[in-house]
């Protein structure tokens, strides 16, 4: 008799997704909620990190890159940069911080124009124009391209409408309530910080508890473990008292 031994195929493994306080995962409003939230995104982004790098998370592994400052000279660029145009909306206007940017801009490549060709003019040399390679670039947006970024888009607007339909027609009354709450607590957010404070701290957030998560995972992880579990039980505890809503879920 002649047996074959068959290997079990190795899978490998998934990142655990974020954490969601909804019974079903990361489908309702509010899933996940203030820091505990984002560190629960910090160790899923970490996780994430070890997948192999293909096409299409390429986009994906760059901006994980970015944020955990694998290249410190590229984050930092990018960290001050955008910060320091936060600041200057939160002090100025949008029309007053664009015309300067735009000033600031002309004013380099105008002056650099102007010193090349001087150059050029004293060493009778025939260099041509200095900005001429990056005007040969070809950066016309194909209709292929173009097409390829609506239908990414519209998979998001579709599924955006979807979840706003069923947020306000109470579709599910628990992700109506987390909404009704966190738009409750959005007043109070909203009457001490405006929308650019808000941005300067999540670009804050976004550049600094990535990295802290990283070094500390285990202790980190730990309490988000406590946390996490004390929260699922008040949910639990909510949702038992709420009419109709463990019956509909034990369907």
């Amino acid at each position: 008799m002649v047996t074959a031994s068959i290997k079990p195929i190795s899978r490998r493994a998934k990142p655990e997704r974020p954490f969601c306080l909804h019974p079903r995962g990361h489908s309702g409003a509010g899933g996940c909620c203030g820091l505990l939230g984002f560190f629960q995104w910090s160790r899923w982004a970490v996780g994430y990190q070890e997948r192999p790098k293909g096409a299409g998370n390429l986009e994906g592994s760059r901006l994980r890159d970015l944020i955990f400052w694998r290249d410190v000279k590229k984050t930092g660029v990018v960290f001050s940069t955008t910060l320091i145009l936060l600041l200057s909306l939160a002090a100025f206007s949008v029309i007053s911080v664009i015309s300067y940017l735009i000033l600031a801009l002309l004013s380099v490549t105008i002056s650099f124009r102007v010193y090349k060709s001087v150059i050029q003019a004293v060493q009778k040399s025939e260099d041509g124009h200095p900005f001429k390679a990056y005007l040969d670039l070809d950066i016309t947006l194909s209709s292929e391209t173009f097409h390829n970024y609506m239908s990414s888009a519209m998979v998001h607007i579709n599924h955006a409408l979807k979840l706003v339909t069923r947020l306000f027609l109470v579709e599910d009354l628990v992700d109506s309530l987390k909404l009704a709450v966190v738009m409750w607590l959005m007043t109070y957010v909203g009457a001490i910080f405006n929308g650019i404070t808000l941005l300067i701290l999540a670009e804050l957030l976004v550049f600094s508890i990535p990295v802290v998560y990283e070094k500390y995972k285990t202790q980190i992880d730990h309490y988000v473990g406590i946390a996490r579990d004390q929260i699922k039980s008040v949910v639990t505890k909510v949702q038992a008292k709420v009419p109709g809503v463990m019956k509909k879920k034990s369907e």
